[in-house]
């Protein structure tokens, strides 16, 4: 009954018991701050926000505490109870529980979207790449519906430099923190977007530091770059690969409007897909700095 349940609970809260034997209910927000052990029986038939849950419900005062997870002596787990179980004792740290469900997510799958199975292929994709896939065609069946034209597909372009352009520790400490900016970064669509986001972190964390600033520039660069098409851009060392993914965008480009200062550092190379090589040696400015200058260029000459 629940007045007896109520009772039980207030005595072990005031120290009437020493131990608590229950069922997993235990699992629902109960706060018990003198508890500093939890031992959980045959831990490999629970789900991992369970476990996660129950461990929680030990380790909320200034007592350390501990928290054992069992199962059956000479029994072989599954694959998956291993994978939760390797899981909760993996992420001890404070704030973990974004991290537990996101492996949650990859060991359980994301599910059917319009059933009630929970497998699926997540984890071999990603879960940033289902989602965009799911949203593509979301939007095919939209326009199939309403009969509109389909949405043009947005070409998100790859950048890699070699330089320093990340969260450092001097700027954000917190990994949870590092983990929103970097996802909500890569979200991020228009210059308008970026613009306000790069205030929203400003003001929440001050001035960037010096690998902030360049993460910055190329988020900037990779915007734009989608906006021409552009699939790649690749530090090769001495030069640098620009490769479109989306081709109609080059039949606006007259090449020789752009600045001869800028023709005599490109080499643009035959065949498919369309390249244009960059020889880093001719360049005396930062490279970043003339590559997002190179395209400024390309997209005035669109827009023209």
């Amino acid at each position: 009954k629940g007045s007896e349940l109520e009772k039980v609970m207030f005595d072990f809260y005031q120290d009437k018991y020493d131990v608590l034997l229950c069922t997993t209910l235990i699992e629902n927000g109960l706060d018990q701050p003198n508890a500093n052990t939890i031992i959980i029986y045959d831990a490999d038939f629970m789900g991992l926000s369970q476990l996660y849950q129950m461990k929680g419900r030990v380790g909320r005062s200034d007592k350390i505490a501990k928290a054992y997870f069992f199962y059956r002596k000479d029994k072989v787990l599954s694959e998956v109870a291993e994978k939760r179980l390797n899981t909760i004792r993996e992420f001890t740290e404070l704030g973990s529980g974004f991290k537990i469900a996101m492996r949650d997510l990859e060991i359980r799958g994301a599910g059917n979207l319009l059933g009630s199975e929970q497998h699926g292929n997540i984890y071999s994709i990603g879960f940033s790449t289902y989602c965009n896939m799911l949203e593509e065609e979301v939007s095919k069946l939209r326009a199939k519906i309403y009969k509109t034209p389909i949405p043009k597909k947005i070409h998100h372009a790859m950048i890699e430099f070699r330089q320093e352009a990340y969260l450092d520790k001097n700027y954000i400490d917190n990994d949870n923190s590092k983990m929103e900016i970097y996802y909500r970064l890569s979200s991020v669509t228009s210059i308008e977007e970026l613009n306000d986001f790069i205030d929203e972190v400003i003001d929440r964390y001050g001035t960037p530091t010096e690998p902030v600033k360049r993460l910055f520039k190329i988020a900037e660069m990779r915007i734009k770059a989608s906006e021409l098409g552009i699939g790649s851009i690749m530090d090769e060392g001495k030069t640098v690969l620009i490769t479109w993914a989306a081709e109609e965008c080059l039949k606006k480009i007259n090449w020789m409007n752009l600045p001869k200062e800028i023709l005599m550092k490109i080499h643009i190379l035959p065949g498919s897909p369309a390249r244009v090589r960059i020889n880093k040696a001719a360049i005396q400015e930062n490279i970043t700095d003339w590559i997002s200058e190179f395209i400024d260029k390309i997209l005035k000459e669109i827009h023209r």
